[in-house]
C-alpha cells in the first residue's frame, strides 16, 4: 500500500501547493524550528564552550582540594599512573611594603603549575602580558598590578609577607584557577611552595586550603578519579570539570530556559496556523477522498497519501528552519561578540534533532487529527455533498493537540513543578481568552444590522466562522500576553534585584581577624567612617553523625546531602538574630539557651539533610567532639553581603576554640 501511495503523494504534492494550504503548513512550521533552533544553537555553543574552558578553571583535569595537608600517597599514586601531579596551597595574607599593607590572596605552587591554562605574567604593573615559562623561583614573588599599586610597590621591590621577605620579579596578570569566592575578592600573589615555610603563616586556628592537582591521558584520570574517590578522606573534595563551573552552568542552563520559553511562543502561534490549514486542507478535499473511495480505495490509502505528503513537508521545514535557526544564532554571536570574550567552538547537531522532533509533534498534535477525520468521507459523498465524515472522538479531536503542547512545554520547562505551574496557568488564561473571544465574536454579530455593506458581510462571515474566530483571537491574545509577560519578567527581575542592594550595602570585607584585635579592630573602623555590619567569630568543623549514626553510612535523599555531609563547614555563635535571616522552624536562642547544646541550620542545610526540629548533630571542632540539637531553622538572604553561616551555635560552648572573626563594613 506504502509503494502505490508514495508516487500518488508525490504527484498531487505540487498541485496541492498552489493551493495555499500546505505553504500555510511549511511556513508555519519552518518559523516554529527556526525558533527553537537558533536558540538551540546558541545555549549549545556557550556551554560547549564553558565546558572547554573548565579544565582550565580548575588548572587541571582533576582537582582534590581539602582543609587539611594533603596525603603524598595521591601525588605517587598519580605519577605511577603516568599522571602529571602538582600541589597548591591557598590562604589569605597581609602583604607590607614599609608602612603600606594589603590583604592578598597567597598561592604557594609547586614546579608544573599549572597543568592546564596559562599563568599570564607581565615585567609592569597593568601591562601586555605573555605566558610564563615556570612558577616563581624561591625568594621571588609575583604579585597582580593592583596589589603593587595599593603598595606603592613595583617590579624590583621587596616585600614582606608574614616572617619573609620576597623580591618581586614579575606581575602576575591572570592564573588559570583564579576563583569568583569570598577569598578571591583579594589580589592575588603567587610563590614557590619551598618559600611558604619561611613565612610562618600557618598557625593554630589559620584559614588554609590545599589542593592537589591532577593531568594527564583522559582515560587514565577517569580510572584514577575512580580509584581517587574511593581512597580519599570525608573532609576532601574531589572536583573535575563537571563541577569547576557549576553556578556558570546553572545560569547558561536558566538563560536557555527563558529564551526557549520566549521561542515556545512563536511555536505556539505556529502550531494554531498548521491546526487551521489543516482544517481548511480536509473541507477541500472531501470530495477527492470520496471519489477515490469509488474507485476502491481504502481508508488506510487515503489516510498514508496525505501523511506521507505532511511527513515530507515536516522534514522540508526541519531542514529549512534548521538553516535559518544556524544563520540567526551566527547573527546573534556576532552581536554579542563584545559579551562573549573569545571565539565559541562550533555548534553540535542536537538542535537538527530538537528541530525535527518540534515538527513532528506539531504535525501530530495539530494536522493529525483533521486527516483521521478526512480518511473517514464516506463514498456516498459523490452523490449526495450534505454526507460528511462522522465527528472524531474529543480525545482523538483535541487529545494529540494537547499532548504536542505539554510535551513542547515540558522539553523547554524541564522542571515538574515549574511545568505544572505553567500549564495550569496558560490553561486558565486560554479558557478566560476563549470566552472573552466567543463574547466579542458574539457583540459584534448583533451589530451587524447598524453598519454598512461591506461590514455586515465581514461580520456575518465572523459569525458563521465562530470557532475559527474565537481560535484566532485567543491564539493572537495568548501571543501578546506572553511577550508582554516575558519582557515584564525582564524587567522586575532586574529591578527587583537592584531594589534588594540597599545604598549602604557593604563594600569591603574582612577576615581572619585575631581574636583579642578584633574591637580595636573595628573600632578602627569605625574612627575611618565606616559603618561596620556585625562581627562573627568563624571556626571550622566537621559533621560527624545524625542522631548517633555515622554520616558515612547514611543516605540522602538530596544530591547536596552529601556534600554537606563530606566537606568541612565554617561555624559560628551569637545571640543575636540578624535582619537578613528569617526564623522557619523552632525559635531562636533565648538568654536561658546559652551554653546549651544547640544548634540553628539554615534552610539549604535542612532540606539537604533532610533534618528536624531535635535532631541530634555530632561534630568534630579541632579533635574535640560537640553534639548539638537542632533548635531552629533560618531563610538566610544571602545576597545581603553581611557574614552568615549555615549553622549557628550560641554562645558559652565554642569560645574556647581556635578561630578568627570577620566583618564587613561600607565605606561612603
Amino acid at each position: 500500500m506504502i509503494r502505490r501511495a508514495v508516487p500518488l503523494a508525490l504527484r498531487t504534492l505540487v498541485r496541492e501547493w498552489h493551493s495555499g494550504e500546505l505553504s500555510i503548513v511549511l511556513l508555519a512550521l519552518t518559523v516554529a524550528v527556526a525558533a527553537l533552533t537558533g536558540v538551540g544553537f546558541l545555549v549549545a555553543r556557550i556551554g560547549a564552550a564553558v565546558d572547554l574552558q573548565a579544565n582550565e578553571v580548575l588548572a587541571a583535569d582533576l582537582r582534590l582540594e581539602s582543609p587539611r595537608p594533603i596525603d603524598d600517597r595521591y601525588l605517587i599514586e598519580a605519577e605511577a599512573r603516568g599522571l602529571a601531579a602538582v600541589s597548591s596551597t591557598g590562604l589569605i595574607s597581609v602583604v607590607f611594603n614599609g608602612d603600606d599593607s594589603q590583604l592578598s590572596n597567597l598561592r604557594a605552587v609547586t614546579s608544573g603549575y599549572p597543568l592546564r591554562g596559562r599563568v599570564m605574567i607581565s615585567d609592569v604593573p597593568f601591562g601586555a602580558s605573555r605566558p610564563a615559562d615556570g612558577i616563581p623561583a624561591p625568594g621571588e614573588i609575583w604579585p597582580e598590578s593592583k596589589l603593587l599599586a595599593a603598595i606603592g610597590a613595583e617590579v624590583g621591590s621587596e616585600l614582606s609577607v608574614g616572617a619573609a621577605r620576597f623580591k618581586v620579579t614579575r606581575v602576575l596578570i591572570t592564573r588559570p584557577d583564579q576563583g569568583a569566592t569570598f577569598a578571591d575578592l583579594a589580589p592575588s600573589i603567587l610563590v614557590n611552595a619551598a618559600d611558604l615555610p619561611a613565612t610562618e603563616l600557618i598557625q593554630p586556628g589559620s584559614r588554609v586550603s590545599y589542593a592537589a592537582l591532577f593531568a594527564g591521558d583522559q582515560a587514565e584520570v577517569q580510572r584514577f578519579r575512580t580509584w581517587l574517590s574511593v581512597a580519599k578522606t570525608p573532609s576532601e573534595r574531589l572536583l573535575d570539570i563537571s563541577e569547576s563551573t557549576p553556578q556558570v552552568k546553572t545560569a547558561i542552563d536558566r538563560a536557555g530556559r527563558f529564551l526557549s520559553l520566549a521561542s515556545l511562543v512563536a511555536v505556539l502561534l505556529c502550531a494554531i496556523a498548521v491546526a487551521m490549514a489543516a482544517r481548511r486542507y480536509v473541507q477541500r478535499h472531501l470530495d477527492s477522498v470520496a471519489l477515490l473511495k469509488t474507485l476502491g480505495a481504502t481508508r488506510a490509502f487515503t489516510l498514508t497519501v496525505s501523511l506521507l505528503q505532511l511527513l515530507l513537508i515536516g522534514l522540508i521545514a526541519a531542514i529549512i528552519g534548521a538553516l535559518l535557526g544556524f544563520a540567526a544564532q551566527a547573527g546573534l554571536v556576532a552581536a554579542l561578540q563584545d559579551l562573549l570574550k573569545g571565539d565559541l567552538p562550533p555548534p553540535d547537531w542536537a538542535p537538527v534533532w530538537v528541530g525535527l522532533l518540534t515538527s513532528i509533534a506539531i504535525l501530530a498534535g495539530f494536522a493529525l487529527p483533521p486527516l483521521l477525520q478526512l480518511s473517514r468521507t464516506p463514498a456516498l459523498r459523490v452523490l449526495r455533498r450534505d454526507v460528511g465524515p462522522p465527528p472524531l472522538y474529543v480525545m482523538l479531536a483535541f487529545g494529540p493537540a494537547i499532548a504536542a503542547v505539554l510535551f513542547l512545554i515540558l522539553w523547554v520547562v524541564r522542571d515538574v513543578t515549574i511545568f505544572l505551574a505553567f500549564v495550569l496557568g496558560l490553561s486558565a488564561f486560554l479558557a478566560l481568552l476563549a470566552f472573552a473571544g466567543w463574547l466579542l465574536v458574539r457583540l459584534t454579530t448583533q451589530m451587524r444590522g447598524g453598519v454598512g455593506v461591506a461590514w455586515r458581510y465581514g461580520i456575518a462571515n465572523l459569525g458563521r466562522r465562530r470557532v475559527e474566530s474565537v481560535v484566532q483571537l485567543t491564539a493572537f491574545g495568548c501571543g501578546i500576553m506572553v511577550l508582554l509577560l516575558l519582557a515584564v519578567v525582564r524587567n522586575d527581575l532586574l529591578a527587583d534585584w537592584r531594589k534588594s542592594l540597599p545604598s549602604d550595602i557593604p563594600n569591603y570585607f574582612f577576615i581572619n581577624i585575631p581574636p583579642d584585635e578584633r574591637t580595636a579592630f573595628i573600632d578602627f573602623l569605625r574612627q575611618q567612617g565606616a559603618e561596620v555590619s556585625r562581627a562573627l567569630p568563624m571556626i571550622r568543623a566537621r559533621l560527624t553523625g545524625i542522631n548517633g549514626r555515622d554520616v558515612t553510612d547514611a543516605t540522602f535523599e538530596n544530591p547536596r546531602g552529601r556534600g554537606f555531609a563530606n566537606r568541612e563547614q565554617n561555624i559560628t555563635w551569637t545571640s543575636e538574630l540578624g535582619t537578613d535571616n528569617r526564623i522557619v522552624a523552632g525559635n531562636w536562642f533565648t538568654e536561658q539557651d546559652i551554653g546549651k547544646p544547640l544548634v540553628s541550620v539554615s534552610t539549604e542545610v535542612q532540606e539537604a539533610l533532610g533534618l528536624v526540629l531535635g535532631d541530634k548533630l555530632v561534630f568534630d571542632v579541632a579533635g574535640e567532639t560537640f553534639v548539638a540539637s537542632v533548635a531552629s531553622v533560618r531563610k538566610v538572604k544571602w545576597d545581603s553581603f553581611q557574614p552568615n553561616f549555615f549553622l549557628v551555635f550560641p554562645p558559652g560552648q565554642l569560645e574556647g576554640t581556635a578561630g578568627t572573626w570577620m566583618t564587613s563594613a561600607y565605606f561612603h
